[in-house]
């Protein structure tokens, strides 16, 4: 919001100060600084490529810690910029100048809101791709427009963002909708982002569908996993796969090839099922199946575990997956809320067309002081 006189501006640089603190003391600066110092000379010693795995790990957190440190230094350089500037235009009593001033704060205490969400994805794979999977609950065309709505909606949300999107698999309704697509959306922070979104998402609406213009709830559930990066081996034995190919076809049902080009994966043991037809190459959809199929059975094996160390500590876990999370309501107000962190927004076009941050937000944050009780 915008500051109306240099005592409305002072008093945000006040409080933008204090939030530079306040992350700087989370961070430890002079600790990331002295492990950089540490690892550069690390760096620097002759056997240091002997092993190419140990000394590109090394590497990675150096560059995640200069990182995070080079961000806190132009923070600090733009804070002490505006400071000046905003001491010039009060005595030169210039109204431009004041007014840049006050959009260079706004643009401050938006960067270090986005910092400050980063930071807070420091989860094992937070930092990588997401593969995304939309179902319609049970209610036919509704449920399945439903779907196709969020659909949109996360496409919308990564564009936005600059991650790219590939489409996996896409099994059109018969009137309108989806019943299921599979979603990968590449960009960094992208399962760190998205885990935000597991659950069921609730929909109450006029229904265009419904000749009397009655209210309809509808469901959907999201389901997000992170895509393996190269070097975790997930074990997957062929004995234990059945492959099927059939023919791939588009939105409104056309075939978007006339060979057996898409593939389906059943993993015999676990019961997990996965398509591709994204390609026209049955090869490289079996290669993106494979890669699908290893992420949703080491999302398996951790939920297993994390549920035996519940069962130990004796907690009652919630079942995300089975949970509503979220409900969209358009129709008798207007409002989206998350039901775990309470974020309300009353513009539900906007969170349709990928305003989403508001409520990752509130889920990140949410999450931290869960860990933290």
């Amino acid at each position: 919001m915008a500051a109306q006189t240099f005592g409305e501006l002072r008093q945000e640089m006040q409080t933008t100060a204090k939030r530079l603190a306040d992350i700087g003391r989370s961070l430890d600066l002079p600790g990331k600084k002295a492990r950089i110092a540490a690892l550069e000379e690390l760096m620097s010693q002759p056997a240091f490529w002997d092993d190419q795995d140990a000394a590109q790990a090394v590497i990675s957190e150096n560059n995640a810690l200069k990182g995070s440190v080079d961000k806190m230094e132009q923070f600090s350089t733009d804070f002490e910029d505006l400071e000046v500037m905003i001491e010039l235009a009060q005595e030169e009593k210039d109204d431009d100048l004041f007014k840049e001033c006050d959009k260079g704060v706004e643009k401050l205490k938006k960067e270090l809101s986005d910092f400050e969400l980063e930071l807070l994805l420091s989860d094992p794979y937070d930092k990588n791709n997401a593969i995304l999977e939309l179902h319609p609950g049970a209610g036919g065309t509704e449920s399945q427009d439903w779907a196709s709505m969020l659909t949109r909606m996360y496409m919308r949300w990564a564009e936005k963002r600059g991650f790219k999107l590939e489409t996996l698999d896409y099994l059109p309704g018969e009137e309108a909708g989806i019943k299921s697509v599979t979603l990968l959306i590449k960009g960094y922070n992208a399962f760190g982002y998205l885990k935000a979104e597991r659950g069921v998402h609730r929909l109450v609406r006029i229904s265009p569908f419904d000749a009397s213009g009655r209210r309809h709830t509808s469901f959907s559930s999201v389901d997000v996993i992170p895509e393996m990066d190269e070097n975790v081996n997930i074990e997957i034995r062929e004995v234990d796969l059945k492959i099927d190919t059939y023919r791939a076809s588009g939105a409104g049902g056309q075939h978007i090839n006339t060979t057996d080009s898409a593939v389906r994966i059943t993993h015999m043991p676990t019961g997990v099922v996965v398509t591709c037809q994204s390609e026209r190459s049955q090869i490289k959809n079996r290669a993106a199946a494979m890669k699908v199929l290893a992420a949703k059975l080491y999302e398996l094996e951790r939920k297993r575990q994390e549920e035996e160390v519940a069962a130990l500590r004796g907690e009652q876990k919630d079942i995300a997956w089975g949970s509503q999370i979220r409900s969209y309501v358009f129709h008798p107000y207007s409002l989206v809320k998350d039901h775990r962190t309470g974020v309300e927004v009353g513009n539900v076009q906007a969170v349709m067309d990928g305003d989403i941050d508001s409520f990752i937000d509130g889920f990140l944050r949410w999450q931290i002081e869960k860990k933290d009780e």
